[in-house]
């Protein structure tokens, strides 16, 4: 194998791809426009909840109820319909959020010393979202609920409850961001790893270059590491611009160790390059190239456990899983970023990743021919 044969080929790749002018913002601004959409728009946080309140007791301890919603920055009453037919209406338009219904007898119930109703109307369309709704309107009801116990009776009354005192390690607010952010980075080096691979062998042959590095002295293993080395340092370049600004931009803590996670990016490549040159082989133009990559990115977002929890999902597909290295580069670079582990404890993602990636590129160099067929 001869190194000079395979610098040159990469200097050749480096500047066919720069020599297009429609590359260079594709290389450079997408990771930024993907950072900043999934940064900003995925997210559980909840920040606005918008209330339709039916206040039929219009006494003091109704108003107490609506201002104990309101004096947070969470609830906002938006609307203040008349009657149950009204609130369907702002519920079906998706007007509101969640709907509060104060029942007339509230007050003189209270003032019993009874228990007083109110009933709590949430949108379900989203069930996490309306879940944590639900969990944020149950903890304003009880602390009004201690404020008039203690008013009514003159001292604050116990139920005997549990004190739990809970600590939250590695995310303290609980921002989405600090989850999200990182498995953006991964995702944004999978996604231009494999789109750029999966058409570097097509490339050559619509542009009727092939035949050219077919006479040349390259052997079959220099050409497929002069392709693969320009795509993996310019992943691991915008895996450095997306990295800076998500320290940067969206303050995510970064606690671990870079070389370790520079290390975890260098294995992972290794399954997504391998992934790109095998769709590059077995594909015939660009077109089937980019049809193909995207079927392949579907199933590693969605069983990489980004966005849904892979202990929810059946047990035939957590199976599949283990076959996808998006996976373990998700639990690397989270724990890196988050928790501030290493190779000592993350090894055993370290060592799949390692045994996909050679798994994958071995078959992809073995499936690769220097010939036109």
């Amino acid at each position: 194998m001869s190194w000079l044969r395979i610098r040159e080929m990469v200097r050749k790749e480096f500047i066919q791809l720069f020599r297009d002018r429609r590359n260079r913002p594709v290389l450079i601004l997408a990771p930024l426009i993907q950072i900043l959409v999934f940064g900003y728009v995925v997210n559980y946080d909840i920040k606005d909840i918008r209330v339709a309140l039916i206040d039929q007791s219009v006494s003091r301890e109704s108003r107490l109820l609506a201002d104990s919603f309101t004096a947070g920055r969470i609830f906002r009453i938006t609307h203040l319909p008349a009657d149950d037919r009204e609130l369907e209406d702002l519920f079906l338009k998706g007007t509101v959020d969640l709907g509060i219904k104060i029942p007339p007898d509230f007050s003189s119930r209270i003032r019993r010393g009874e228990t007083a109703a109110v009933q709590i109307l949430a949108d379900g369309g989203m069930s996490n979202m309306a879940s944590v709704r639900i969990a944020y309107t149950t903890a304003v009801l009880d602390r009004l609920n201690a404020e008039l116990i203690k008013e009514l009776y003159g001292r604050e009354l116990k139920y005997g409850r549990i004190d739990g005192r809970i600590r939250t390690w590695y995310n303290p607010n609980l921002d989405s961001q600090n989850f999200f952010v990182p498995g953006i980075v991964a995702f944004v080096v999978m996604l231009i790893s494999l789109l750029l691979t999966s058409i570097a062998i097509i490339k050559e042959r619509e542009n009727g270059t092939i035949e050219q590095l077919i006479v040349t002295p390259l052997k079959p293993l220099e050409l497929i590491i002069g392709k693969t080395i320009p795509y993996t340092l310019i992943a691991i370049g915008q895996m450095v611009l997306v990295m800076l600004f998500a320290l940067h931009w969206f303050d995510v803590p970064l606690a671990g160790s870079i070389p370790a996670l520079f290390f975890a990016t260098c294995l992972f490549l290794l399954s997504t390059l391998g992934t790109g040159l095998f769709i590059s082989t077995i594909s015939k133009t660009q077109q089937q190239a980019m049809m193909t990559t995207f079927f392949f990115i579907l199933p590693f977002f969605m069983l990489s456990g980004f966005v849904f929890p892979i202990a929810n999902m059946p047990t035939v597909v957590q199976w599949l899983t283990y076959l996808n290295p998006l996976r373990y580069f998700l639990v690397i670079i989270r724990g890196i970023f988050l928790k501030g582990v290493g190779p000592t404890i993350l090894w055993p993602q370290y060592a799949a990743l390692a045994v996909l990636g050679i798994a994958v590129f071995a078959g992809a160099v073995g499936r690769f021919r220097k010939r036109l067929d």
